[in-house]
């Protein structure tokens, strides 16, 4: 019997993570406090009413025979309590828990074993960041050496990449093709794109490399440089910073500041042409007077100067109390702190995030690691990451995203992205379209939930980095059931490609000491990284051993049956039906190891058309098909048993 998985929680999340968990092929026991059992989407699911807090409620789900609990309610608290239950429950079983605080993250993962704890801001919030900076990341993972960026390539009419080959452009630019398009022509995804392939105008081909790499090749493909940041000169700033400050004064600050400075003005011309003392005389007493109260020195002044200085007492008192008032009350209030925000706003080349929750936090962090200006929008003043975010240097505005006005506080426009990552996701569209109305080029990412909704967006407002954060997440929480990580889902060429580092466990037998290439041949997986470095020689030659961590490239219903770790039979063998006489020597060498023999049998066997080898799978047949293809030699993939195929030695 197949142990299922307990899920808890059917939130955004939970749903999309539910799919994900089906469509690897295991029996789900999901739990909820609301949950409604004859829901259509629950069909063939079992699901149990309840808080996952309880013992009973997990033990009414199966918890001690659960492969793994998913736990992805909204809640830290909840999440780590039924957690930490589970763990008391079962101590063997996988535990992967839904997390908002990052600090606790690693933490819990250190503290209860073999527990694995996701953020969903974490996932998403680089490829969210990339996004923004490239305008093409269609996906982002990172390896040890820095980030890898998915983006797509169209050829266009006088375009330099036309006329090349696949390989051509990979090689030149140290990109993987991921998935070529072309017109009449089936699309061709991971092992399935031709290398010989010649690019023309109207082809798509989407590809991975280094962000550094691809920037530059899409710069070249658009004829213009991605825009910089552009400062104002210094007085321009300044100047704007006061015109800004001005418009921010309450009109009673207005009011009573210039009455009082209006009257000490009078007063200095009384005393100075009245009176007939100098100027800074004058304006000594004025203050003396208006400040402290204090009597002008010397008693044989006029009665009319007597009578001036004494109403001179009485007004400055009134005034220098009203204006000290009112100006401490303005000061309380911090208006003044958005006006000066704006003396650091570039005058565009920057990126504008609108929300700072947990994602839009994470977005900003991604954002000044890549050495991008940011500007920040928020409609909280209290809100949690606000002064972090000020003291890291980026200017932050409180207000309402959705207001013109704020929005050209921040110089959206003139912005080289905007992100709407605000929690709600009505506003995050309204700031899309409002975006795009001050500047109909501008480049949008758009946070949503529903991935059909997105889809639409996508399709029917023509913005096409408008993301589902639950449909990014998702497949991560499933993989980490099995020591898996899914870094990042991407669509390419209308299919599901998912990237995933996968970790070889010591009980997959049938996987340990087989070649990486002939494995990723029978799963139809593209390795791109092993142990986090990028591979290139170890392609081919490297052998998985316990503990490797190989990072690959997959369509998402391949990955969904790796993750069964389903064993690949070995029915195929691999034929050689003519090679040049140069190519002898290396064959031999080739058939010793595979036949497992000595040089004598070895130089009876490769004597006009031979196996290779037989009784290996598919993928292993194929690797050893290309690699004696280097020398030259004429060689196919069979199917074992099948009369006639091939001579025998």
């Amino acid at each position: 019997m197949i142990q299922p998985v307990v899920l808890c929680g059917l939130g955004r999340v939970g749903w999309r993570v539910l799919e994900s968990v089906r469509a690897a092929g295991f029996p789900v026991v999901v739990i909820d406090t609301n949950i409604s059992t004859d829901d259509p989407r629950l069909q063939g699911v079992r699901a149990v009413k309840g808080d996952s807090r309880r013992a009973e409620v997990l033990e009414q789900a199966g918890i001690r025979d659960a492969r793994g609990v998913v736990i992805t309610t909204g809640d830290d608290l909840v999440n780590i309590s039924t957690a930490m239950l589970a763990r008391k429950l079962n101590p063997t079983t996988k535990i992967v828990v839904r997390m908002f605080n990052r600090n606790l993250i690693d933490r819990l993962a250190g503290a209860v074993k073999n527990t694995v704890a996701l953020s969903v801001s974490g996932l998403v919030a680089p490829m969210l960041a990339l996004s923004a900076v490239t305008g093409d990341a269609l996906g982002v993972f990172k390896l040890e050496d820095g980030p890898r960026q998915i983006s797509e390539l169209e050829v266009a009419e006088g375009s330099g990449l036309a006329g090349q080959t696949v390989g051509e452009v990979a090689h030149t630019h140290q990109l993987v093709p991921l998935a070529l398009v072309r017109t009449g022509h089936a699309p061709a995804l991971l092992h399935d794109v031709p290398a010989d392939a010649v690019l023309a105008p109207g082809d798509r081909l989407v590809v991975c490399g280094a962000p550094a790499s691809l920037i530059r090749l899409l710069e070249r493909e658009r004829g213009e440089l991605l825009p910089g940041v552009k400062w104002a000169w210094r007085l321009r700033r300044w100047v704007r910073t006061v015109r800004r400050t001005l418009w921010e004064v309450d009109l009673s600050v207005k009011i009573a500041a210039p009455a009082l400075f209006g009257t000490i003005l009078a007063s200095v011309l009384v005393f100075r042409y009245g009176i007939g003392v100098e100027w800074a005389e004058g304006l000594y007493q004025t203050v003396s007077i208006i400040a402290t109260g204090a009597s002008m020195r010397g008693e044989g002044h006029s009665d009319w100067a007597k009578v001036f200085v004494s109403v001179l007492k009485l007004a400055g008192a009134a005034l220098v109390a009203a204006f000290t008032a009112i100006l401490t009350q303005y000061l309380l209030r911090a208006k003044l702190s958005g006006a000066l925000e704006l003396r650091w706003v570039p005058d565009g080349g920057h990126v504008v995030v609108c929300g700072l929750g947990n994602v839009g936090y994470r977005l900003v962090n991604e954002l000044t690691e890549m050495g991008e200006r940011v500007v920040a929008i928020d409609n909280r003043a209290d809100g949690p990451f606000i002064d972090t975010v000020r003291r890291n240097g980026v200017p932050t505005f409180v207000g309402d995203a959705t207001v013109a006005d704020v929005l050209r506080q921040a110089r959206a426009a003139e912005a080289k992205a905007v992100i709407a990552a605000t929690s709600s996701e009505l506003a995050n569209l309204e700031v899309a379209l409002l975006v795009r109305e001050m500047n109909p080029h501008a480049r949008v990412v758009v946070r949503l939930s529903d991935p059909e909704f997105a889809e639409a967006v996508r399709e029917a407002a023509d913005i096409r980095q408008a993301v589902s954060v639950p449909a990014l997440a998702a497949p991560a929480f499933a993989a980490a059931l099995f020591g898996d990580r899914v870094q990042t889902l991407v669509t390419a060429a209308g299919r599901t490609l998912v990237v995933v580092e996968i970790v070889i466990d010591p009980d997959e037998v049938h996987l340990l000491g087989r070649s990486l290439r002939g494995a990723a041949l029978d799963y139809r997986l593209l390795p791109v990284a092993v142990a986090g470095r990028p591979l290139d020689a170890a392609r081919g030659g490297h052998r998985l051993k316990v503990g490797d961590r190989i990072t690959v490239v997959a369509e998402l219903p391949d990955l969904e049956r790796f993750l069964r770790r389903e064993a690949i039979p070995r029915t195929a063998a691999a034929v050689v039906d003519s090679f040049p006489p140069t190519a002898r020597d290396a064959l031999v060498s080739l058939v010793r190891v595979t036949r497992n023999c000595d040089a004598a049998e070895a130089e009876r066997i490769v004597t006009g058309p031979f196996a290779l080898a037989e009784g290996v799978t598919r993928g292993e047949a194929q690797e050893l098909v290309e690699l004696v293809a280097r020398e030259r030699a004429a060689a196919r993939v069979v199917v074992t048993g099948d009369p006639g195929m091939y001579g025998t030695a």
